[in-house]
Formats: structure tokens, sequence, C-alpha cells
């Protein structure tokens, strides 16, 4: 498995606003470039998304994969991908930390090892890709709203 990336970015909205973006999983396919489909499978006792299949037009290929979700709201989402299909193991987190006034610091952790070859460089590039898109639009839509 590859050690993982990270990366971070500030945000001109609340934590608490960032995180219900986050948060609402379905959605995503509207804003996260590469995400084709979301499905959720299942939620927690407080109806957050505790599991969801998704499709991702990727770096290198179609990719489908299931996570399940753990919430500590508004701090935090972590993810671990249920082992199968095109990816053996994923983790990732999102973290959001107030900062100056109303801004937030979102910070992007990710590992993947996929069920397919792919060259270490080609994967370092991948991941990179996923991080800064995601938190792109995820910044894109928590200040379309300001």
């Amino acid at each position: 498995m590859t050690k993982g990336m990270y990366e971070s970015i500030e945000v001109d909205a609340p934590a608490e606003a960032i995180y219900a973006i986050a948060a609402d999983v379905a959605a995503y396919p509207d804003w996260a470039q590469g995400v084709s489909s979301v499905e959720v499978l299942a939620e927690d006792a407080e109806g957050r998304v505790s599991e969801a299949a998704f499709t991702i037009s990727g770096f290198v290929k179609e990719i489908s994969y299931t996570l399940r979700y753990t919430h500590e709201p508004p701090h935090r989402i972590a993810w671990e991908a249920v082992p199968g299909g095109d990816v053996k193991q994923m983790t990732g987190s999102y973290e959001f930390k107030p900062s100056n006034g109303d801004k937030t610091t979102v910070t992007y952790a990710l590992r993947v090892e996929p069920n397919f070859r792919v060259p270490g460089f080609a994967m370092r590039q991948g991941e990179k890709q996923i991080i800064t898109s995601a938190l792109r639009g995820l910044k894109r839509r928590a200040e379309e709203g300001r």
C-alpha cells in the first residue's frame, strides 16, 4: 500500500457548513470531479451515510468500490473501503479546523491500494489528482452560497 498523501486548503465558510456538504455523500456527483455515481447503502442512527457504493471515472480506468464512514461532526469524516472489487484497501478523511473568522482549513488525507497493477508514480499522481480536485470542488461548493 502507498503511504498516502494529504493536502489542505482554506475555505471561506464555517466548519459546520463544509462538514454538511462533505457528509452529503449522495450529492458528490454534483460537485466532486470524476464521481460518476453514488448509491447510499446504509445510514447510522443520526441519518448520516455509513456506507456508500461509488463509481469513479478514474485516472487509470473506471473504478467501483464501497466505503464505510465514521463521523465526528463538525470536525472530521473518515472512510475505509470494503475490500473487494477494484480496491484492495483505501482509507481517507476530511478534517475541518476553524481558522480566520468564518474560514476553515480543510485537510483531505487519502491512502489507496488498488486491486490492479498501477506503477508507483501513476498511483501517487492519481492520489494527488483525487485530493486536489476534491478539495477544489468542496471549496467551490461551500463558497457558492456565501
